[in-house]
């Protein structure tokens, strides 16, 4: 990746709905050029969707948590391959220390969290886990 494609990468973080016209104006490079890049880097896989955030107090229903896992030996690729296929798991965050993988979930209600936390801890090689359920959030 240039470093272009890293200055496109943090405005699109900003707002994903930024234009090319904009985009262009705001690196100083002209508009094919930003589109191509922005092709080349879709058709790659470094971006691979675009979505959009909301405040997390906007839908009082859902459930949030972060579960941290302990992995067996080696299998940090396999859980985390199991992890992404889920529809509750929000994000991964693999790390360094007592747990291994981080991962924020979402639920609509508590019996759909419950069976959540039950498929994950199936997963093969999940040594260990404990969850948080997020009560509040602060901005910082």
């Amino acid at each position: 990746m240039s470093e272009i494609d890293q200055v496109i990468l943090g405005l699109l973080k900003e707002n994903a709905r930024i234009s090319v016209t904009d985009l262009a104006e705001k690196t100083g490079v002209s508009r094919p050029t930003i589109k191509s890049r922005i092709d080349y880097m879709e058709s790659s896989g470094i971006i691979t969707g675009y979505t959009v955030r909301y405040r997390p107090d906007v839908d009082k229903n859902i459930i949030r948590a972060w579960m941290s896992i302990m992995v067996e030996g080696t299998k940090a690729r396999s859980v985390i391959s199991e992890l992404r296929l889920d529809s509750a798991v929000e994000r991964l965050h693999k790390t360094n220390g007592k747990w291994d993988i981080l991962v924020e979930i979402q639920a609509d209600s508590l019996e759909s969290f419950d069976k959540v936390l039950e498929r994950i801890r199936c997963i093969s090689g999940i040594y260990n886990s404990e969850t948080s359920i997020l009560l509040s959030t602060f901005k910082t």
